[in-house]
């Protein structure tokens, strides 16, 4: 499963593709299961160059209770600001954050993605 992810270019925030828009939280990013429709969205977001920067897909794996990026970076990026948790997206909280703050494992590719299923 695959998700889409940029930087938004007016302020750098890590955004992520709803498959209509983009939002700053990753519960809301949409999910691809075929590479061919995520390839589709990505091309299209790359088209967008006023909104976002840099937009690519990444790799998501269901842990307890939702989904989460499998790989670290990617799970920090989801979380917010890690400098302070009491601002961003951490202050704020809720399910897809408690969700981000307890996937664990450090996979860098679709073979090592059991290894965060099974934690």
């Amino acid at each position: 499963m695959k998700a889409l992810t940029a930087n938004r270019l007016t302020d750098g925030e890590v955004v992520f593709w709803t498959g209509a828009d983009w939002s700053e939280r990753f519960i809301q990013a949409a999910v691809f299961e075929e590479s061919d429709v995520a390839e589709g969205a990505e091309a299209h977001a790359k088209s967008q160059f006023t909104l976002v920067v840099d937009p690519y897909l990444i790799e998501v794996a269901p842990v307890g209770g939702g989904l989460a990026p499998v790989s670290y970076r990617e799970r920090v990026r989801a979380m917010g600001p890690t400098n302070k948790p009491d601002h961003g997206k951490q202050a704020v909280g809720g399910d897809d954050i408690a969700v981000l703050a307890g996937a664990h494992g450090a996979a860098r590719s679709k073979g090592r993605v059991d290894l965060i299923r099974r934690k």
